[in-house]
């Protein structure tokens, strides 16, 4: 019997495929028809390079996204769109590569059949805010566990969070974080259209690493966005990463200097400048208050509408969400001895700096966990992702919202087991679904995200139990599976404490 089944097995399988490779049905989405692919197991459908606003171009550069252009015809969506415009940081070189201006567009992946509406993830991409790209991410094989994946573009750098005195005259007294527009446009889009791809529109995660992280949580807190999502995930990232938000007036400064470098009088001619001219005036842009000019764009900038007041203060008046808190032992920092170690201390912390210093020197002198790394990027990972996290965590747990910390330790996959947990080295077991823990007893990570986007708990019977941040307890998350602890990084965040 086991034969005959085996036989029929091999005669139905190049059926299966035959099947599978079929495309589906045109689907109706705002502003046309849009033809997708079916994806090999034949179990779900992608559509990639979705418009959801208008091109920002010509007249429509540094405005809010505007509605989509309705197209004739059924538009091919079995292809990613452009990424959108960005300069070679060589770790980007293939979203650079493949860029446009024209970029405001999603992916989404669901079910080839019909049934009960499932959750829907949408995951905002990371990159410093002015690099990166949505491309590939809909490959994950996140929706066999049951959920609609959507990935999103959104303007980047000088193009998605330049502020300016002309523009602010134009658009009511604000200026900036056209990219954050972009990201509620297309939060939009996906409440309007995510049935048809088998989406619940009432049941939407918002989730996203570093910069994308950053922008779920101003998205929590910006008024304009409340409604368009039930739950977040923030993975290495925060309303601030540690540093003072930018006031409009210091946001009017980085446009003088645009002005200055490109020749230009005016917001029309500004328009009309080539994006080559203006990806090199954004090389060369500079905010004083800041230690790294890579932080540019990471700098939360409180334009007037998107963000009327500071995120914090906007976090205090929003619904209570449930949310996930992340970050990496080991992020990334200055290289050991690139700096001077009190300068720095200095700049972040202030008077602070001297309490700082002594508990960095004596951790030293006991012997630091090497997991932590060298002294210069283990206090830039407190600094700038651990401590603001936990400090995050501390204030929404304050205001009521069911919160969920975690501290991620595992190297990327496919890196030596002695490596350190690097930037981004979650994304592999989140996305990726590669096994963490115990080779008897693998943990799959997903399955926490997946049960927060559909039940607003990530936890089930299955698992092993991940408690709220109450009492500062937090998930170890790691090579050991999930542990539970307490007091992350206690001292150094007491003296970080930014809210």
């Amino acid at each position: 019997m086991g034969r005959r089944l085996t036989a029929l097995t091999l005669l139905i399988a190049p059926c299966a495929a035959t099947l599978a490779a079929a495309p589906p049905p045109p689907l109706a989405v705002t502003g046309g028809l849009v033809q997708g692919r079916s994806d090999d197991d034949g179990l779900s459908h992608t559509y990639e390079g979705i418009p959801f606003a208008a091109p920002p171009l010509g007249a429509l550069r540094w405005r809010p996204p505007a509605p989509v252009v309705p197209w004739e015809g059924v538009r091919s969506a079995e292809r990613p769109g452009p990424a959108c415009l960005q300069n070679d940081y060589h770790w980007n070189r293939a979203n650079y590569l493949y860029g446009s201006e024209d970029c405001l567009t999603l992916d989404v992946k669901g079910p080839a059949r019909a049934g009960k509406p499932r959750p829907v993830m949408v995951w905002i991409h990371g990159g410093s805010n002015r690099a990166g790209g949505s491309a590939g991410t809909v490959g994950s094989r996140i929706t066999d566990k049951g959920v609609v994946l959507v990935s999103v573009q959104y303007r980047l750098g000088i193009f998605g969070f330049l502020a300016h005195r002309d523009l602010a005259a134009e658009q009511g007294g604000s200026s900036g974080n056209y990219g954050l527009m972009d990201q509620i446009a297309a939060l939009r889009w996906v409440h309007d259209n995510i049935a048809r791809f088998g989406g619940d529109p009432g049941n939407v995660t918002l989730f996203g690493e570093s910069a994308g992280s950053q922008d779920v949580s101003l998205l929590l807190a910006a008024p304009a966005a409340r409604g368009l999502f039930h739950k977040a995930i923030m993975q290495s990232g925060t309303p601030l990463f540690g540093m003072p938000p930018r006031p409009l007036d210091q946001a009017f400064a980085v446009g003088d200097q645009l002005d200055a470098l490109a020749g230009k009088d005016g917001i029309d001619a500004l328009r009309n400048t080539s994006a080559h001219a203006l990806l090199a005036a954004d090389l060369q842009l500079r905010d004083p208050a800041l230690w790294n000019q890579d932080f540019l764009w990471l700098r939360t900038t409180v334009d007037g509408t998107v963000l009327p007041r500071d995120p914090v203060q906007l976090l205090g008046q929003a619904p209570a969400l449930p949310v996930i808190i992340g970050s990496n032992r080991f992020e990334f920092g200055p290289a050991p001895g690139s700096i001077d170690v009190a300068a720095y201390a200095r700049h972040w912390l202030g008077a602070k700096a001297d309490n700082a210093l002594a508990f960095y020197r004596a951790e030293d002198a006991a012997g630091a966990d090497p997991r932590l790394g060298p002294l210069e990027p283990r206090m830039e990972t407190d600094f700038v992702f651990r401590c603001p996290a936990s400090n995050l965590a501390a204030l929404l747990t304050w205001q009521g919202w069911p919160v969920w910390r975690y501290e991620f330790d595992a190297p990327r996959p496919g890196a030596p087991a002695t490596a350190l947990t690097a930037h981004t080295a979650e994304i592999g077991y989140i996305l990726g679904g590669a096994p963490l823990g115990p080779a008897e007893k693998p943990l799959d990570l997903r399955d926490y995200w997946v049960n927060l986007a559909r039940s607003g708990d990530p936890n089930d019977h299955s698992l092993p139990r991940w408690h709220r941040f109450e009492r500062d307890a937090y998930a170890a998350i790691g090579r050991e599976g999930l542990v539970m602890r307490q007091r992350l990084r206690a001292r150094p965040c007491n003296l970080v404490n930014s809210f």
